[in-house]
């Protein structure tokens, strides 16, 4: 059965053995309880939410000495979790946020950076754009929790999701420029996309770091939510969308997604034509005769991803 799987990056796997201190936990509220952990295996933390949020999955990342920058570990640690995610059928949405306060991601680890050699940058930088590129390609929802601080690899990462919401207060910023280099994880394909051409130029050019509240004014993001004083606004606002998500036919959303994905950047009639192809993976399936059975019944559709 599909699932709504919520990325959360923080650090912590769940292992045999591992001590439960260092894994986040949902409180009661559904908010995040932080643990900090200088463990590398710990930079990440994935957790499949049960019982009726069954389906979201939360990826957290946790680096909180290194305002959660993304280094070569780090991005082995997502590859492992997307490529989980990605296989899991039961996955409904996937929830991408921050485990440590005041920071999404702050882009690249320049300390990382700095001990490289020329010739390792292009690598490093590659590998760090195709782990966006498969974020970007799972086939559910994706959501972006914007807690804090996002900048350079950091907002690359949000714009790969579908949706990103923020606190008013959050800094979002591609700010490559300042260091003589620029996006090169997708930001200057993605961020045109999601604000237009001329805006994503301004903002590229001069490196400037906005807000939650001008974010969705000029489309950065679809939700600026006041901070509140766990600093997990944006993450709360995120889970309440899974949990809109969650009840939905599963194949039917990952056939939307999929056919909004590939339709908008081809033209109308091929799009239409991408539309009819998914349209026609969704007419045989289970929950679709389920969706009719339940609109005849009144009552509420139980989907399985079937």
């Amino acid at each position: 059965s599909a699932h709504v799987v919520f990325v959360v990056l923080s650090v912590c796997q769940v292992e045999e053995g591992a001590e439960s201190v260092l894994c986040p936990r949902l409180n009661g509220h559904g908010a995040v309880t932080r643990y900090y952990s200088s463990d590398s295996k710990d930079d990440l933390h994935i957790r499949y939410l049960d019982g009726e949020d069954s389906g979201i999955v939360v990826v957290g990342i946790n680096r909180p000495k290194a305002k959660n920058a993304i280094n070569k570990n780090l991005v082995k640690m997502m590859f492992e979790a997307v490529e989980d995610i990605k296989k899991n059928k039961k996955v409904r949405s996937v929830i991408l946020c921050s485990l440590v306060p005041g920071i999404f991601c702050a882009g690249a680890d320049l300390k990382e950076r700095a001990k490289m050699h020329q010739s390792e940058v292009g690598p490093f930088v590659s590998k760090a754009r195709a782990l966006i590129t498969e974020l970007g390609n799972l086939p559910v929802p994706t959501i972006a929790a914007i807690d804090g601080a996002a900048l350079g690899g950091g907002l690359e990462m949000a714009l790969a999701c579908d949706i990103r919401i923020s606190s008013n207060t959050a800094k979002m910023g591609l700010v490559e420029t300042k260091l003589a280099i620029i996006p090169g994880a997708g930001g200057t394909q993605r961020l045109p996309r999601v604000i237009g051409v001329s805006l994503a130029k301004e903002l590229i050019f001069a490196a400037r770091v906005v807000d939650g509240t001008q974010a969705q004014q000029m489309g950065l993001v679809s939700h600026s939510v006041e901070q509140n004083n766990s600093g997990d606004a944006a993450y709360l606002r995120a889970l309440e969308l899974a949990r809109e998500i969650n009840p939905q036919g599963p194949i039917a959303i990952r056939m939307a997604k999929l056919a909004i994905n590939q339709g908008i950047e081809v033209d109308l009639s091929t799009g239409l034509a991408i539309e009819e192809a998914c349209y026609s993976q969704v007419i045989p399936t289970k929950d679709r005769l389920e969706g009719l059975s339940a609109f005849k019944e009144k009552r509420q559709p139980q989907y399985k991803g079937e």
